[in-house]
């Protein structure tokens, strides 16, 4: 016995409102939670550029790194062995703090990865790069 059904498909337009919404949404998230931040320090660090859009300031734990290998804690001089005390200490009266590291590109990557494992030992687990942005150059003409 064979049943016959009432019942037709319709194909109509796609709704790309949601699609759109979701997007943007992603794309908040996404812009909000990224990394890079900026901050002003010392000036004889060439900070690495990034083309990502980040004009955050943070006012935190900063490490910086010159391409003489000399490590500043907070604008201050210090060597690796202070740099772990200070780290320590610092981890202890605030347990969520975060690191940003301010490198400058012609560092070896041995000494980030020194400065981040110390970071890490002591109870840091929010570790950031602090980049530059970068800025197009003027179109000539204009």
């Amino acid at each position: 016995m064979r049943l016959q059904t009432h019942c037709k498909i319709v194909k109509g337009p796609i709704d790309s409102t949601p699609l759109v919404d979701v997007v943007f949404l992603l794309l908040i998230f996404l812009v909000l939670s990224s990394p890079l931040v900026l901050q002003p320090g010392i000036g004889m660090v060439e900070l690495q550029q990034s083309s990502a859009p980040s004009t955050a300031s943070f006012q935190g734990l900063v490490v910086t790194v010159t391409r003489d290998n000399l490590i500043f804690f907070n604008n201050q001089l210090t060597t690796l062995e202070n740099l772990r005390q200070s780290l320590r200490a610092m981890a202890g009266q605030f347990p969520r703090q975060e690191l940003i590291i301010k490198a400058d590109r012609q560092v070896p990557h041995g000494t980030v990865v020194q400065v981040m494992s110390l970071a890490l030992e002591t109870g840091i687990s929010a570790i950031n790069w602090a980049t530059r942005p970068e800025i197009p150059p003027p179109s000539a003409g204009k």
